[in-house]
């Protein structure tokens, strides 16, 4: 079992970013994974702006990043890059906060003319922070993206459909990153 960050880069409290991410969480959790949501909005702004990494908030989420063994990066798109908000928070990681993890990038927008934001904004940055292995990333549109009356999230089938192998390839990956050289999954190990 991996523990994986799934930090949304959006700063809206109604952001359809948040509500793939958290529907992509439960796939990854269906996968055994233990799975840690993190949205960067919920830092506080000064200390996120002036870079303070001695604010408790702040400090807390480079030890999440830190104690992490994937993370899924999901960000709506402004003019063809990641939020400015998701920007602030990886200006304040450690160059290499991604080392040796595995990483998911998404991304959201309301145009397909978007789409390479993932591969061409994002992946590049992503890339510079160290990350292991950053899988296929996946752009959704926002209008594929609902809420329900009880007030869960609503993927578009088609979307759902093709989201599916994405996610999971990047479960697969971090299975084969928890194994040993044996190729046998390690046993659960229970704290007391």
């Amino acid at each position: 079992m991996a523990t994986v960050l799934s930090v949304s880069g959006s700063p809206s409290p109604t952001s359809r970013t948040t509500r793939l991410l958290r529907h992509v969480d439960a796939r990854l959790a269906a996968h055994g994974h233990r799975v840690v949501p993190f949205e960067v909005r919920s830092l506080p702004a000064e200390a996120l702006l002036a870079a303070d990494t001695s604010h408790p908030e702040l400090a807390r989420a480079l030890d999440l990043f830190g104690q992490a063994d994937g993370v899924v990066i999901g960000t709506p798109v402004y003019k063809a890059a990641y939020s400015g908000l998701l920007k602030a928070l990886l200006d304040v990681l450690p160059q290499y906060a991604l080392a040796g993890k595995t990483v998911l990038p998404l991304a959201t927008g309301g145009s397909t003319a978007h789409v390479l934001a993932v591969d061409y904004a994002l992946r590049p940055v992503l890339a510079s922070m160290g990350a292991e292995h950053i899988t296929q990333g996946w752009f959704v549109l926002d209008r594929h993206i609902g809420v329900r009356e009880d007030g869960s999230t609503a993927v578009e089938r088609e979307t759902d459909v093709l989201l599916t192998p994405v996610v999971d390839a990047f479960a697969a990956a971090l299975d084969r990153r928890s194994r040993p050289a044996g190729g046998k999954a390690p046993e659960p190990v229970l704290a007391g």
